[in-house]
Order: structure tokens, then sequence, then C-alpha cells
């Protein structure tokens, strides 16, 4: 009778903290296998895992309101901390476990952002810049770092997608991604692909991953990210233009200035939407500016 009471009392005590709206950890749990069997990427959950840590630590614990919720949206914009896209990607995150969880009522709207023409010169990393990554890469001797570099940005894969590049693929010049609940197929310039031959000949990797750790795993983006930072000061490039994900967006624009295919270009990417293919073929202010000028629009004496 006892074992009963006691177990009434704990279901009320879990509906009375579901009325509160406290997130839990065994919430967040429940979220992240549900988010599996939606097939999202281990990226994809990750991000929103921690972009839904930012709300838990400003709720502090605290029962979830609208009220809360939108002071929570409006602390993100204090100080201009975060750019709208960022703040963006945290609401969505919070919307999107608002709608798993059935608190449709806490949903907020994400900030209005109008499109720009042209990325910001600090943010774009440039064809000059790349190569002096590279080439710090080789000076101070980290091999398996240039040949990521060159990996990523002579194809345009993600960083989750390195794992695809095998010994195998490399020998037959054709490799296969699955990401996103999407196969597709890419081909390996012939440079790259002398270059990874030479590189696993040298290194003796007879098969499997190319790319991996010291411990055998394939490296992530955690380690291509705290390598691509440790060439920085040797290469004079702004740490701020230095990711994984700005090889791609150059892979992008180099892409499309040679064919001028945007809907190819979506497909090499592995893209669903081609407006966000868009996003990574944006000229920089110094090109546009240049576009600009060359129209010619003034009366100059």
């Amino acid at each position: 009778m006892m074992l009963a009471f006691c177990d009434r009392k704990l279901k009320r005590e879990r509906m009375d903290m579901q009325m509160e709206r406290i997130i839990t950890e065994q919430m967040l749990g429940n979220y992240v296998i549900y988010l599996k069997e939606e097939e999202k990427s281990t990226a994809t959950i990750s991000k929103y895992l921690c972009d839904l840590r930012k709300l838990t630590g400003y709720a502090a614990g605290r029962a979830l309101d609208k009220g809360l919720v939108v002071a929570y949206k409006e602390s993100l914009s204090v100080d201009g901390k975060y750019k709208a896209s960022s703040i963006n990607s945290f609401l969505v995150a919070a919307n999107r476990f608002f709608e798993f969880m059935g608190w449709h009522d806490l949903k907020v709207k994400s900030l209005k952002v109008q499109k720009e023409v042209f990325c910001p010169e600090k943010e774009c990393l440039s064809r000059g810049e790349y190569f002096r990554l590279v080439r710090a890469a080789k000076e101070m001797g980290k091999k398996r770092t240039a040949m990521v570099l060159q990996t990523i940005c002579a194809t345009g894969i993600r960083v989750s997608e390195l794992q695809a590049i095998t010994v195998a693929a490399v020998r037959n010049n054709s490799v296969v991604i699955c990401n996103k609940g999407k196969i597709r197929t890419i081909l390996l310039p012939d440079d790259l692909r002398k270059e990874l031959l030479y590189y696993i000949s040298r290194e003796g990797i007879k098969k499997g991953v190319v790319f991996c750790t010291s411990s055998g795993k394939a490296v992530n983006r955690s380690n291509v990210w705290k390598e691509m930072k440790s060439l920085c000061n040797v290469a004079g490039v702004e740490p701020g233009k230095v990711f994984p994900h700005s090889l791609r967006r150059l892979f992008a624009r180099c892409f499309y200035t040679i064919k001028k295919d945007i809907a190819k270009l979506a497909d090499i990417l592995g893209h669903s939407n081609i407006e966000t293919t868009r996003i990574y073929i944006k000229s920089t202010g110094r090109e546009h500016r240049k576009q600009l000028n060359q129209m010619k629009l003034v009366d100059m004496p």
C-alpha cells in the first residue's frame, strides 16, 4: 500500500513538473531519441542540444512560460553578442523542442533579417588565404591537416563526410556519401586524387578511412577545427575567417565563378534547398563594390 502511495506521489510530481514546464535531462534524452528516429545527423542533434542548453542556462531551473521565453529571446540581442542568424538558430532549436513537448504556446517568432547581397570581408576566406593555410600546415609538418584542407576545399564536402574518403574510394575515384537521408556521389579532381594516392602510400594506409587520429578514429569537426586554428599565426590569416565550413564555401564560390550553374552546385554540395546554396556563393564586399563601379552610372566631369 505504501509503495502504491509513493508511486502515485511520484506520478503526481512528474505531472506537476510537466505542468510547470521545467526542462529536465530526461526530457532532453527523450528528445534525442526522437531526433535519432527522425534520422537527424549526429551533428544536427549535437547542434540542437547545444542551442537548447542556452535556454536551460537562462531559465536556471525556473518553469518556462511565454514571458520567460520572450525575455530569453530579448537577452540574446543584448550587446550584439550574437548575429541575427545565430539568434534565429537558437530560437528554432527552442521552438522545435516546444513542438516535441506539445508546448505550442511557448513558441516565439524568429528575428526578421533582410538578406545581404554580399559577404562581409572579415568573414570570407579568400583563395590566397586558403593556400597560405595549406602551406603553413606543410611547413609545420602537419601533413594530414594539409591534406584534409585540400580534400574539403577541392570537393566541397562537409567535415562530417571526410569518413567517406576511403582508400578504395580514392583508388576508384568515386566517393559515395550518405548524409541527411540522401546519397550522392562525388568525383575527385585529378590533382587531388594524385596527392591523396601519394599520401596513402607514404603513410602506409592499406584500407579504410584515410584521415584518422592516432587512436584510429576518423577525424571529426573538433579535430579539424583545432588544427585549422593552430595554423592562423604562421599563415597570417585572421582566426575569425578560419573554420572547416569556410573551405566548403570557398569551393562553392570558385565553382560558381567558373560554371554559373547553381542547380548543379546544390547537387554537389548536397543541398535540398537551392536558397541555402545562394548563401554560399555571395561575393565579398570588395567584389560587390568592384561590380558596382564597373556599371559606370555616374556622370563624371
